[in-house]
């Protein structure tokens, strides 16, 4: 996934812009190695139409307010949005933090338009970024079946393989909150790169690492440190210490190629849609594995289960750097 530094990677991310959110939002605005070009919202850690809020304020505050915004799906394909969890991302998604409002609206049309139409716009070069449910992709798939053969690749932050989950004993909350979307996106023919929870636990910011935030000279990371500050008191029982895991900046960081993994078998994996104990179950097919990755032939999901460094001196570098422009085209 690695591009050439003179041809930054053209990327639309899709989101339920929350705490996580943010940062990976932040560190895709501040990549050289990336340039984003669309971002489609959706239900999830808050609503689809205050995650497209939360973004277009943090595009501004990070010098993008360029970058198009369409909001997408509120609710899932099986079931209505079921109002978020504010004791995790605050009730308006970002820490309860009032971030300077934008003058900028979202823009005409769906999530799911928006990346069709940015899958022409940067056709064989898009690459998805998926930090969310992914109803919106799901949607997409269904508006176009050719979409795929259009797409680069697609990276998204879901799952559990070995790990336990968070929203019920084997489901993760992105593929949990909606099941049958998140079964369409692994069977569609496209690379597809899931990092789970199996990696993102173990990547964490610590209280250190929140101030240098707050003490940067720019102003969406010093934003971003505020933002965190209620997510750590939400993982003090899970670490010990005010942290918090690094799940959505993860995904991005490996999109974009800052981390690299190490160990990341091509294996069958299927997402449990039954209405039994194991909905939004990701399996993934791990057997084998003991020596080392293992691809299964014609296989084109990898599964994330190791990387070369840990992500948050990579990600304070990132987005504490001084603001870049790189404004995406008309679609």
């Amino acid at each position: 996934m690695n591009a050439p530094a003179t041809a930054p990677i053209p990327v639309f991310l899709d989101c339920d812009t929350g705490v996580d959110d943010s940062l990976a939002l932040a560190y895709l605005v501040s990549s050289p190695a990336v340039r984003l070009v669309g971002i489609g919202t959706v239900s999830g850690n808050t609503s689809s139409e205050q995650a497209a809020r939360n973004s277009l304020d943090l595009l501004a505050l990070l010098d993008a307010p360029e970058v198009p915004v369409a909001i997408g799906a509120r609710d899932h394909l099986r079931k209505t949005y079921n109002g978020g969890v504010p004791h995790i991302h605050g009730t308006n998604g970002v820490g309860d933090v009032d971030l300077p409002t934008s003058p900028h609206e979202p823009v005409a049309g769906s999530a799911a338009r928006l990346l069709i139409d940015l899958s022409h716009a940067y056709a064989g070069d898009l690459h998805i970024v998926a930090i969310g449910p992914l109803t919106n992709l799901a949607l997409a798939l269904r508006e176009d079946p050719t979409l795929p053969s259009r797409v680069s690749a697609v990276t998204i932050m879901g799952g559990a393989a070995l790990a336990p989950g968070n929203l019920s004993p084997v489901a993760e909350a992105n593929i949990g909150n909606d099941p049958e979307a998140a079964a369409a996106v692994v069977e569609a023919d496209w690379d597809l790169t899931i990092v789970p929870l199996d990696v993102t636990m173990e990547n964490v910011l610590h209280e250190a690492d929140r101030l240098r935030l707050l003490e940067s000279d720019v102003p969406g990371a010093r934003a971003l440190g505020e933002i965190l500050d209620l997510y750590f008191d939400f993982y003090l029982p899970t670490y010990g210490t005010r942290s918090s895991a690094l799940h959505d900046p993860l995904a991005a960081a490996i999109a974009a190629g800052g981390v690299i993994p190490t160990l990341a078998p091509r294996v069958p994996v299927v997402v449990d849609t039954t209405d039994g104990p194991g909905r939004g179950q990701t399996v993934a097919d791990l057997r084998g594995q003991s020596l080392g990755a293992v691809d299964h032939p014609g296989v084109r999901t990898r599964v994330v289960l190791g990387t070369d460094r840990p992500l948050g001196p990579h990600l304070l570098d990132v987005v504490t750097a001084p603001a870049r422009r790189n404004a995406p085209v008309e679609v």
